[in-house]
């Protein structure tokens, strides 16, 4: 995980470790909520500090979803200003959790001419396969 972080051009802290980890442990995107709770010995604000600076440096993709908010989800790039990790989302609309598609492209959209395309966000809603059932 540190080699991922100093790739990326974050300087490597405990804290920032510990919140990178969480991330990369989750497997899907994480609320700030989700977060402290995942975290304990971390404060919220420690956490949204560690969430900014990897926003910053291309280390983590946020995500508006359709639930609470906004989520958190590691990037796996290793270019700290190319991002090659996008990929399509699915929001649970029964268990209100956030899945990634990972192994599904978000399809290639051309903006018109004069817009500046930054980031891509591409959410899908339904029912997730366990809920299915």
């Amino acid at each position: 995980m540190e080699h991922l972080l100093e790739e990326h051009g974050v300087k490597v802290t405990p804290n920032r470790l510990l919140v990178a980890r969480a991330l990369g442990e989750s497997h899907r995107p994480l609320s700030l909520r989700e977060l402290e709770d995942r975290l304990e010995t971390i404060d919220k604000s420690n956490i949204f500090r560690a969430l900014t600076v990897f926003r910053d440096a291309h280390l983590v993709h946020v995500l508006e979803d359709a639930g609470d908010g906004v989520r958190y989800e590691l990037c796996h790039s290793h270019h700290h200003d190319l991002d090659d990790d996008v990929h399509v989302h699915f929001y649970c609309t029964r268990c209100h959790r956030t899945f990634c598609l990972e192994d599904t492209p978000v399809p290639p959209v051309k903006a018109p001419e004069g817009y500046e395309v930054e980031t891509v966000s591409y959410l899908l809603r339904g029912v997730c396969p366990k809920c299915a059932l």
